[in-house]
């Protein structure tokens, strides 16, 4: 779609959605009913979900959310990572804890850290034993828990709470802001007050040719790719985004599709049931359209989001994109 006429036409049907947001925020509750915590949908990798949720329940202090985002900060559900401090699998034991502390999650007979299976079990029931190693210390339980798993339980018992680390401070509010994002929303979705000055920056770039990897530095000629674009947007309201399209993904809760909003980032993937393989992202504006940067040879336009690969949407928060680990690439 052109710039022209019916760009204009469609640009004063965004403003009105866009103004319904605020309309909205004063109608919408903004918190979630109390419960018990499920996933969103396609928040974790399909072959990891059945043991999140199952795990993620092994003690009060922990719900599956709580556990999806701890993995996720520590690996980035990477079964093969490893750290410079010799940390290993994908929930990132040292083997002087696995050797204590790894149990053998799926009755084979083996305690093995590169193994899901066991990796991810260990890491819910070594959650839970510190839980009760810290349940005494004053605070919010779950914090101190994720305190104790990145610091130890003695720092945080003489700390008497979340030690002044900033490594393991950082570590807590990541996680807690990212659990959010891993959460099935119990309720709609409150809305994004920077929504409006997001979309406004995306119109402001419609009809300029995509760029692969294109920031919309002057050295880029004003140019963007998708991910670039959304990041762009986000940053004029204030907002840091990852670079990455992915790793956009979790930047906030997610709204069910009958719930999206204008601002909300759409996303598209390879594999719907694995948000690894997101391979672009748009800014949504209502009526069923995002303003995107679709690919080589195209401008930024309006396009429908209702393909065969779209996968879910974020509604991005500030502290959301706050806790995201940043990652190399475009």
């Amino acid at each position: 779609m052109g710039v022209g006429v019916g760009v204009a036409t469609f640009l004063c049907f965004v403003l009105l959605l866009v103004g319904g947001v605020y309309v909205l925020a004063g109608n919408m509750a903004g918190g979630s009913a109390a419960g018990a915590v499920g996933l969103a949908k396609g928040a974790v990798p399909a072959q990891y979900q059945a043991l999140v949720e199952k795990w993620g329940n092994l003690c009060p202090a922990l719900n599956p959310a709580i556990l999806a985002a701890q993995l996720y900060t520590e690996s980035n559900w990477d079964p093969t990572a490893q750290s410079h401090a010799n940390a290993q699998g994908i929930a990132q034991f040292i083997p002087e804890t696995w050797a204590t502390q790894g149990i053998d999650g799926n009755g084979d007979g083996k305690k093995n850290v590169w193994d899901p299976a066991d990796a991810i079990p260990s890491a819910a029931s070594y959650d839970c034993s510190l839980a009760r190693d810290v349940k005494g210390v004053p605070g919010d339980v779950t914090s101190n828990m994720l305190a104790a798993y990145n610091a130890g339980p003695y720092r945080v018992i003489k700390a008497g709470g979340i030690p002044s680390l900033s490594e393991t401070q950082g570590y807590v509010r990541s996680i807690r802001d990212l659990e959010k994002s891993f959460a099935r929303p119990v309720g709609r979705v409150a809305p994004s007050q920077q929504a409006a000055g997001a979309i406004y920056f995306a119109q402001e770039q419609l009809g300029k040719p995509y760029l692969w990897g294109g920031e919309g530095t002057a050295a880029d000629g004003g140019r963007f790719d998708c991910s670039g674009l959304t990041k762009a947007a986000y940053a004029s309201v204030g907002i840091e985004l990852p670079r990455v399209a992915n790793d956009q993904w979790n930047a906030g809760p997610h709204p069910k599709r009958d719930e999206l909003m204008p601002g909300d980032l759409v996303f598209f993937a390879h594999n719907l049931n694995d948000p690894r393989s997101i391979h672009h992202v748009g800014l949504y504006v209502g009526g069923g359209y995002m303003i995107n940067a679709p690919h080589t040879g195209a401008v930024n336009r309006f396009d429908k989001i209702d393909t065969p690969d779209y996968i879910g949407a974020t509604r991005v928060t500030d502290a959301g994109a706050k806790a995201l680990p940043r990652a190399n690439g475009v």
